[in-house]
């Protein structure tokens, strides 16, 4: 008797890219045909109660790219993208019975809003469906970790010290062949523009210090840039607290962020680069780099819900300001404090913001104005290009003393100014420019 054939549907989430990729890798040793999904779901537009929207220009048109590319990268495997703008849990259900879809697979997504989502999911599709879940964002994988999730430490260190002794780095997958001309779908759907969601189109600033645009092959040059052009890479641990141009940090925390680049797929670029160029403590600080975003990932998967509440994984009790006007002066960069006015406008202007810049504005608003920490997360939500919700949750928890951080700093704007910024240079760049509303 013959085996009936599978038809596969890889729902995509933040995990744009088809190399390293679980879902297209399993799916392709075991069904016949692949389809691929991705929706613009409604849920990640709609306007939030501080009166910006949940994502916003910068950060979706860095998703747009990222799709197209991607469209283009599954053609070449005869492979159609699906583009949708319903909730996943109602187009899944539609397009399993137009295309008799008999496998699921999708990277898991822990957090609140995602977990709602795949749980509405899984009760509206057939149990004939086979559901195929996993992790594909991490640098260290759940299953290799030496400690349970219940267990795991709440200070990086000690994790950091824990995997690097203990656990490896798992192989990135292989490419996956290209299917028969007959897997394409004969309907071709397009990709929207800023314009489907009332946003303007922009030019980008000239004086961005994050001029790319998204998609693997984007990220991939990128790295060959940054690592064989230029070696920069060997500097890395001197230049990271930069504050003007491109190269004085990796900026692969975009490509990261929607997965078009994976953790394994620049670890592999690290030490390939280290055997064959040089290995310093530039080219480790990197990997160590890597390791905090998995570290703020385990967090979350620990704690669930708590890091988006006021307390935080302390269950600290501050009292906050939630005060609209100081909000306000804060995203202007129009606060009394110019280098946080520098680095506020900086992301307005362009959807970036350096890590100094980051930690600095955020101790501001949450140490000194005293503002409920929660909104300027969100604030960060829409604008960065690069924004992950583990580590924009977990560094926001940390900065406010509501998280990891086990001496609670709070950052002198002052000295931070003299020490990055001596010259001012990255001030006057920025204050400079026309305040336009955006």
């Amino acid at each position: 008797m013959q085996e009936s054939k599978r038809t596969a549907l890889i729902w995509l989430r933040n995990d744009l890219r088809i190399t390293d990729h679980y879902g297209f890798y399993n799916a392709s040793n075991n069904c016949d045909r692949v389809i691929a999904y991705y929706t613009f779901d409604p849920k990640q537009f709609i306007q939030t109660p501080w009166g910006f929207k949940k994502t916003g220009k910068y950060r979706l048109q860095f998703l747009i790219e990222t799709l197209e590319q991607l469209k283009s990268d599954l053609l070449k495997k005869n492979i159609s993208l699906i583009i949708d703008n319903k909730n996943p849990e109602k187009g899944i259900p539609k397009l399993i019975d137009a295309f008799g879809i008999t496998d699921i697979y999708y990277q898991k997504e822990w957090t609140q809003e995602e977990q709602i989502t795949t749980d509405a999911l899984k009760k509206n599709i057939s149990d004939k469906v086979l559901v195929h879940s996993f992790y594909d964002q991490f640098l260290y994988h759940p299953d290799d970790l030496p400690i349970e999730i219940e267990n795991f430490p709440e200070v990086f260190t000690v994790f950091r010290k824990k995997c690097e002794k203990s656990v490896a780095v798992r192989s990135c997958f292989n490419s996956i062949q290209p299917f028969p001309i007959e897997n394409i779908l004969l309907h071709e759907d397009k990709i929207p523009s800023l314009k489907d969601f009332d946003l303007l189109p922009f030019e980008k600033n000239q004086q961005t210090a994050f001029p790319f645009i998204g998609g693997s092959k984007s990220g991939k040059q990128r790295i060959d840039h940054y690592f064989w052009e230029t070696e920069k890479i060997s500097t890395y641990k001197y230049t990271r607290n930069g504050l003007i141009g491109e190269d004085y940090s990796s900026k692969l925390s975009a490509w990261l962020a929607n997965g078009s680049l994976s953790a394994r797929e620049i670890y592999c670029e690290i030490k390939s680069f280290e055997k064959e160029k040089k290995k310093n403590q530039s080219t480790y600080w990197l990997v160590f780099e890597l390791i905090w975003r998995d570290f703020f990932k385990y967090i979350s998967l620990k704690h669930g819900n708590k890091i988006f509440k006021i307390g935080g994984i302390l269950d600290k009790n501050y009292n906050w300001n939630t005060d609209k006007k100081k909000l306000q002066s804060w995203i202007d960069g129009s606060t009394d404090e110019s280098f946080v006015n520098a680095n506020m406008i900086e992301l307005l202007k362009t959807g970036w913001m350096s890590n100094r810049g980051r930690q600095n504005v955020a101790s501001y608003f949450a140490k000194e104005l005293l503002m409920d920490w929660r909104m300027g997360a969100a604030y960060f939500e829409s604008q960065l290009i690069d924004y992950d919700v583990h580590s924009n949750y977990g560094n926001w928890m940390y900065i406010s003393g509501v998280g990891n951080d086990p001496r609670d700093r709070k950052f002198d704007i002052s000295w931070q100014a003299q020490k990055y910024d001596s010259q001012n240079k990255f001030q006057k760049l920025w204050l400079k420019q026309i305040r336009l509303h955006q």
